[in-house]
């Protein structure tokens, strides 16, 4: 077997062909259960509001951001307020670097709540904008 299988669990009959490709593997071959990652529709909505975000008038720590700079600074700030913490480490050069989670690798529902936090901390800072 050297191929990857990815059975997205959405009927007994998926389940089934999922069942008989274990049943088939050979043995050491591993099995991974997960939730389903982030969509494209959340992809495509957390990044534009991070470029709603850089094409406003709110600045962080006095000046204005990009929107690559609002992507980092969200799900790092999504990370601290959902108790999932963070990880600063000093880096190759000697910068200060912030060991974050990957948002491509997020779950759906984890990509929903980075949404709202946004979407909340654009409430909070409507006058700004």
């Amino acid at each position: 077997m050297t191929d990857k299988r990815l059975f997205r669990l959405t009927t007994n009959e998926v389940r089934q062909r999922a069942i008989d490709a274990i049943w088939g593997a050979p043995d050491g071959a591993q099995v991974v259960l997960s939730e389903p990652t982030r969509n494209a529709g959340q992809s495509a909505l957390f990044h534009a509001l991070c470029t709603d975000l850089a094409k406003s008038a709110i600045q962080w720590d006095g000046k204005r951001r990009s929107a690559q700079a609002w992507k980092s600074l969200m799900i790092s700030a999504h990370a601290i307020a959902t108790q999932e913490g963070a990880e600063v480490v000093r880096g190759i050069e000697g910068e200060l670097v912030n060991i974050r989670e990957s948002s491509a690798l997020m779950s759906k529902k984890r990509a929903t709540s980075l949404i709202e936090y946004v979407t909340c901390f654009i409430a909070q800072h409507k006058e700004e904008a």
